[in-house]
This record gives structure tokens, C-alpha cells and sequence, in this order.
């Protein structure tokens, strides 16, 4: 029983490790699928300008904009939007009727069929898109959280913030209270394997937004 146990063992190996290739393969194929994907990606369009977005206080108008990612498929039709300074604006719709399109539109990610997007009166496309992503802070779901300390995840839109600049921010936010709780405080090192909470997370990014405090929030 045992030679055969043992015969059978040695038999049965290079399947188990073939099936283990294969795997790896399989991988392997599809990583390279989104790699190639990536290389295939057009550029982004060069700006034609180098002026400026500034003086910006909350003005967006969206004019008659038409979107869509292919011609077959419409998406956004003759949409129509005015935000006033202070204002609070929520877009609210089922899933893929444009809520992250409309984002991507604003940010200038992607440009419109058609229509204008104005802010401060100025056409998107005539300013720099540094200047205009500069001009917008962002606090989404899915949070963005890097492999370094507290204190750097938080001063990622403001380098040189100061660690006063920081915990007011943090306070303001409400999340100064669990930072301080934290083996080594601002200075803790975080990583992905659990060390905050899903809502932790999405403190430290309202946090940032709080240190920088830019004229536009989405």
C-alpha cells in the first residue's frame, strides 16, 4: 500500500504542476491583455493654451452638452446645468446613467461631443487642465490611501503644510481624535493590510480636502 501510495503520488505530480502552469498562464495573459489596453490608449489631447484658470469662486454653467463614448451608444443629450457659488448640487440615477461621466466631463478627462462647459465664464478648454483640476477637490467612495505615514497621506494636495496646518485639518475633519490613538500618531506608517477602517480612510480624504480647501468640492 505504501509503494502504491507513493507510486501514485509521482504520478499524479506533474499534473499537479502543470495545472499550476497553466494557471499562471491564464494570469499571465490577462495581465498582459490590460497592459497592451494601456499602450493602445490614445494620448491625451495637448492643451492649446496656457492660460490659466483663476479667481475661482464656484461658477459652472454646462451648455447644451452632448457625450457619448461611442456614436451607437448615447449617453448625455442636451444636458443643462448652473451651480452658483456655495450651492450644493446632487446627481442622482441608476447605474451607468453618466453620474462618473458627468465627473470625468467637469474634469476635462474627457471632452464633450458638443456643448460648452463654462466655469467662472471661461470655456474648459481655453485654460490649462492643471489649472482647472487644481481648482476642484475630490472625495469619492473608493479611497486613496498610499503606503506612508498618516501625516503624508494627509498633506498629498499641500507638500509643504505644516503639522499645525495638518491637525487642524484632521480636527476639522474628525478624524484628529483616532490618528492620535495610533501607535505612533501623524507619524504611523499605513498600509494596506487593514491598519484603518473603510471609514477611517474616507476621513483622512476629507481631511485632505480640508487642508487645501479648494473653491470646488465633488
Amino acid at each position: 500500500l505504501s509503494s502504491f501510495l507513493s507510486y501514485a503520488n509521482q504520478y499524479t505530480k506533474p499534473f499537479n504542476e502543470i495545472s499550476s502552469v497553466i494557471t499562471e498562464l491564464q494570469n499571465a495573459f490577462a495581465c498582459a491583455a490590460r497592459v497592451f489596453n494601456l499602450l493602445d490608449e490614445s494620448e491625451e489631447v495637448t492643451d492649446s493654451t496656457y492660460i490659466k484658470l483663476d479667481n475661482v469662486y464656484g461658477n459652472i454653467t454646462l451648455k447644451n452638452v452632448y457625450f457619448s463614448y461611442t456614436e451607437k451608444q448615447r449617453l448625455i443629450e442636451d444636458f443643462n446645468l448652473v451651480v452658483k457659488p456655495g450651492m450644493k448640487v446632487a446627481i442622482v440615477g441608476p447605474t451607468g446613467c453618466g453620474k462618473t461621466t458627468l465627473i470625468n466631463l467637469l474634469m476635462r478627462f474627457y471632452d464633450v461631443n458638443s456643448g460648452e462647459i463654462l466655469v467662472e465664464n471661461k470655456n474648459i478648454k481655453d485654460v490649462t487642465r492643471m489649472s482647472l483640476r487644481d481648482s476642484y477637490g475630490m472625495v469619492l467612495q473608493d479611497t486613496w490611501i498610499k503606503n506612508a505615514s498618516v501625516k503624508e497621506n494627509i498633506s498629498l494636495g499641500k507638500p509643504d503644510a505644516s503639522i499645525e496646518e495638518i491637525i487642524e485639518a484632521c480636527k476639522k475633519a474628525h478624524c484628529h481624535s483616532f490618528i492620535k490613538r495610533l501607535p505612533d500618531g501623524y507619524d504611523t506608517i499605513l498600509t494596506d493590510e487593514g491598519s484603518l477602517s473603510v471609514g477611517q480612510k474616507q476621513l483622512l480624504c476629507i481631511a485632505r480636502i480640508m487642508l487645501c480647501l479648494p473653491p470646488m468640492l465633488i
